[in-house]
């Protein structure tokens, strides 16, 4: 396995002073870099994780922070934050070019080469970096399926891939159609995996505190969809690693 460094980064973003999670391999020569954005709760040791897993497999690796480096363990705290955040574009790209701007200035990463992976909310920001004409190589979204103002996923310049548990009650079928069909008017290269039987946040090890109806975790279907990511990486953004396997599946609730 992949010796790495990690460290954690503070930066402004939405008013607050993120602290984000930096993930670094081996070496000293300059690698392909990934955004790695977490669920409304917020950065926790399971985006950690993950952002580590993408160090050992030869990316630089910045998981970043929605909520001033608080994990909303209340339903009611995270939505109250977490609603008026998905409803406004602007604000979600500002926090994903506050996270941007960090990874670019790290000297291990090629600013050429970057990806954005997000979960939840951390997708839909993701996409918003998209929407926005950022120079991405890939958008990988798992829970996600949030459409854009009209017209500006055109501005999306990389393949996106998203993932969505068939029994997700919050990215409902109609849900999907409807990103799907934005996804495709707008030439979009895109590919949608739907895991059967799974609801919402299901590649997210179970948390010791309440959740919000319609969430369970699913552990296959987590696996399949972290090689998914790993696979969409591997084509869009090689790197010479092996692939991995799913490091949330052994994380703690990360707060």
């Amino acid at each position: 396995m992949t010796t790495i460094t990690t460290r954690t980064v503070e930066y402004p973003a939405d008013g607050l002073t993120m602290i984000g999670h930096l993930a670094l391999p081996t070496g000293a020569d300059r690698r392909p870099a990934v955004l790695v954005g977490p669920e409304g709760t917020g950065l926790s040791d399971v985006e950690r994780r993950r952002a580590d897993a993408l160090a050992e497999l030869g990316y630089v690796a910045l998981a970043f922070d929605l909520h001033g480096g608080r994990y909303l363990d209340d339903p009611e705290e995270m939505l109250a934050r977490c609603m008026p955040l998905l409803a406004d574009p602007d604000r979600m790209r500002g926090i994903g070019h506050a996270a941007l701007g960090v990874l670019r200035a790290e000297p291990r990463a090629d600013p050429d080469r970057i990806a954005a992976v997000g979960y939840g909310t951390g997708g839909a920001i993701a996409l918003e970096l998209g929407r926005h004409g950022v120079n991405l190589r890939a958008i990988g979204t798992v829970n996600a399926l949030t459409t854009g103002r009209p017209g500006e996923a055109a501005r999306i310049r990389c393949p996106v891939w998203a993932g969505v548990g068939s029994e997700d009650p919050i990215m409902p079928p109609a849900q999907r159609d409807a990103f799907t069909a934005e996804m495709q008017t707008a030439g979009v290269d895109w590919r949608l995996a739907v895991y059967g039987g799974a609801l919402h946040a299901f590649h997210h090890p179970p948390v010791g505190h309440p959740v919000r109806p319609g969430v369970g975790y699913h552990p296959q279907h987590a696996q399949r969809a972290w090689r998914d990511v790993v696979d969409l990486l591997a084509e869009c953004l090689p790197v010479t690693e092996d692939l991995g396997h799913d490091p949330g599946k052994h994380a703690g609730p990360g707060h």
